[in-house]
C-alpha cells in the first residue's frame, strides 16, 4: 500500500510556530525554519491551519505581523481540546484524518491528539522545520492546481459564506453561482492533474485506483480509450481541475473504467451531472454503459452516485465485450438513455464524437462569470 500523502498540516502556535508564549507577554521569535516549512508545503498544495491556545484576535494580529496569516485556512484559536480542533478542521476540508498532521511543542498535547485521533501524524516542534523533505510531505506530482490549492480553498470559503447568507433555496443558490462545467480530452500537459486525482481523490473515486503517468500515456495513445477532465468555475473564481474519467469504447458498450471527482464539488452535484453527461452521450451512439467499482473504506458516496444514476447488477450480453479485472472489481451495468441537460449550470463538452456544448435554455442569455 502506498503511503497517504498528508493533505493538511495544523500547527500549534506557542513555543512550535514562535518561540515564546503569546499571553504571558514574551518577546516572540518566529522559529528557525518554520516559515521555509510553511512556504514550501503551501507551493505542494499542502495547506496549513492552526490548533492553538490563545486568544484569537491577538494570536491572528502576531501570525500577520510575521507575514504567515494568509497561510493558515479554518484556524481553531481559542482554549478547548486540540483533538476536537483537529478533527472540525478535517473535517470542514473533507479529509479524511489520515491524511493530517498535527504539531506541538507539548508531548501531552500530540498524546492527547494521539489518543483521540489515532489517525493524525503527529510531530515534536523540533521536526518543524525539517517536515518538507519527509516522504509524507511530498507529493508524488505538484500541478498547477496543487500550488493554487489554498487560494481555491479561501475562495470555496467565501462562496460557503455567501451561501450561508442566501435567503432561497439551494437550486437558486446554484444558479446564482454563474457555473460553468467544462468536459475535455486530457492532453499531456493534463496528466499531471489527471494522476493526482488518481491518487488524491478517496472519497469519490469509484475503484481507489491510482494510474500512473505512464499507464495514462498510454491510454492517450490508444484510439479505443478516453482520458476526459472535468472542469469548473464560477463566480468566486476556477474550482480548477475536479474530475476524471477513464473511458474504453466497444460496438456496442462503453467501459467507465474509472470516474473519480474531487470531493470539493459533492455539493454542487458534479458526479451527478458528469454521469448524466456520459450516460446521455451513450444513448445518442446506441452504447450500453458498464462502470468498474471497488469498495474501498471511503467510496460509499460514489457507489450511491452510481445508483441513483440507474447502474445495477445486472446481467448484458454486453458485458462479453469486456475482458475479465480483477476479482474484487464489480462491473455495474446501466441501459444508457437521453437525459435532460442541467439546470443550475451551463455544461460544455469539446470532444470529438462524444457531443458538443449543451446549454439549457434558461441559461442561454446569462452573463459570464466573472474571472
Amino acid at each position: 500500500m502506498e503511503p497517504v500523502t498528508m493533505k493538511c498540516l495544523v500547527w500549534d502556535l506557542d513555543n512550535t510556530v514562535w518561540d515564546g508564549t503569546l499571553l504571558e507577554g514574551d518577546e516572540l521569535r518566529l522559529r528557525p525554519g518554520v516559515r521555509e516549512t510553511v512556504e514550501a508545503l503551501d507551493a505542494r498544495g499542502i495547506l496549513h491551519s492552526v490548533a492553538s491556545r490563545n486568544d484569537h484576535e491577538t494570536a491572528w494580529e502576531q501570525l500577520e505581523k510575521f507575514g504567515l496569516a494568509d497561510y493558515f485556512v479554518l484556524p481553531r484559536i481559542g482554549f478547548g481540546r486540540k483533538s476536537d480542533a483537529v478533527r472540525e478542521i478535517a473535517a470542514e476540508l473533507q479529509f479524511a484524518l489520515d491524511a493530517v498532521a498535527f504539531v506541538d511543542d507539548q508531548p501531552a498535547e500530540r498524546a492527547e491528539v494521539a489518543y483521540h485521533l489515532p489517525e493524525v501524524r503527529c510531530y515534536t516542534h523540533q521536526q518543524a522545520a525539517t517536515l518538507a523533505a519527509l516522504p509524507e510531505f511530498t507529493p508524488a506530482v505538484v500541478t498547477s492546481d496543487s500550488r493554487r490549492r489554498r487560494a481555491m480553498y479561501q475562495a470555496s470559503f467565501r462562496r460557503d459564506a455567501d451561501r450561508a447568507a442566501f435567503d432561497g433555496a439551494d437550486e437558486e443558490f446554484l444558479r446564482s453561482l454563474g457555473l460553468r462545467v467544462r468536459i475535455t480530452a486530457a492532453t499531456a500537459e493534463d496528466l499531471d492533474r489527471v494522476e493526482e486525482l488518481t491518487r488524491r481523490t478517496s472519497q469519490m473515486n469509484a475503484t481507489g485506483v491510482h494510474y500512473s503517468d505512464a499507464v495514462l500515456r498510454e491510454l492517450l495513445d490508444d484510439p479505443g480509450h478516453e482520458v476526459l477532465v472535468t472542469s469548473i468555475d464560477d463566480r468566486f473564481g476556477p474550482y480548477g481541475a475536479v474530475g476524471v474519467m477513464l473511458l474504453e469504447k466497444h460496438p456496442e458498450v462503453w467501459h467507465l473504467r474509472l470516474l473519480a471527482t474531487s470531493c470539493r464539488v459533492v455539493s454542487l452535484g458534479a458526479g451527478s451531472v458528469i454521469i448524466n453527461w456520459l450516460t446521455d452521450r451513450a444513448a445518442r451512439a446506441g452504447a450500453h454503459l458498464v462502470a468498474d467499482f471497488r469498495r474501498t473504506p471511503r467510496n460509499r458516496m460514489m457507489e450511491i452516485a452510481y445508483r441513483f444514476a440507474g447502474f445495477t447488477d445486472d446481467e448484458c450480453a454486453c458485458r462479453g465485450q469486456i475482458p475479465p479485472d480483477a476479482a474484487d472489481i464489480e462491473r455495474l451495468h446501466l441501459v444508457a438513455t437521453r437525459q435532460d441537460p442541467p439546470t443550475t449550470m451551463r455544461l460544455e463538452a469539446a470532444l470529438q464524437g462524444l457531443g458538443a456544448s449543451i446549454r439549457p435554455p434558461e441559461l442561454t442569455d446569462r452573463k459570464e462569470p466573472a474571472p
